[in-house]
């Protein structure tokens, strides 16, 4: 059972998340929020690594639902291996694939996979942005750990230490670009709330 829902869990997730948030942006504004490039600067190498991460996330899933073997080749952690950590990594998993669709409702045309330089996109700081101003990576980070608990392997562990790491280099580009985008009512916006909780 629990194959596949993590299957249906992160076709869920990436489709809802990523694919279809970017489409209704693009339909309703007209722009791409797809900002990853493909050049040496900063954002776009850690957009890479990104994306190496997301397909890792995919693969361990497709090979525990499809193949024991080959999962076992993944070096499980067997200490972590836990009924009560299985839980817990369920409910985070749920949890972070709720709030970060709250989230990107609540950002509206505001979503952005990336750094958008040439369209000034408002200032979201309703809803959970009023707890959180990155309620969408921290969510990320919730699923990447969900996932460790739920799968502990040596891929999985990798998969949420770099990620993690990616999101906290990330937050600070983007709080860069917010600074010059939006000035002071960015710098008031982060003497009020969070960077996390």
């Amino acid at each position: 059972m629990l194959r596949y829902f993590l299957l249906v869990y992160i076709v869920i997730f990436f489709v809802a998340a990523f694919f279809w948030r970017s489409y209704l942006v693009w339909r309703q504004t007209g722009v791409n929020p797809y900002k990853l490039g493909s050049s040496d600067s900063a954002h776009d190498f850690i957009g890479r690594l990104f994306r190496w991460t997301n397909l890792a996330v995919l693969a361990v899933i497709v090979i525990y639902a499809f193949s024991d073997i080959l999962y076992q080749s993944l070096t499980p952690i067997s200490w972590l291996m836990q009924p009560s950590l299985v839980i817990s990594g369920l409910v985070f998993l749920v949890a972070a694939l709720f709030w970060v669709l709250l989230a990107q409702a609540q950002m509206g045309d505001s979503w952005r996979i990336g750094i958008d330089a040439e369209v000034k996109t408002a200032l979201v700081q309703h809803g959970v942005f009023a707890l959180s101003r990155n309620p969408i990576f921290l969510g990320m980070q919730f699923m990447l750990l969900g996932l460790l608990l739920v799968l502990p392997n040596a891929v999985t562990l990798t998969t949420c230490v770099l990620g993690v790491v990616l999101i906290q280099i990330q937050v600070r580009l983007e709080e860069a670009h917010l600074t010059q985008l939006h000035g002071e009512d960015y710098c008031a916006y982060q003497r009020q709330v969070r960077r996390w909780l």
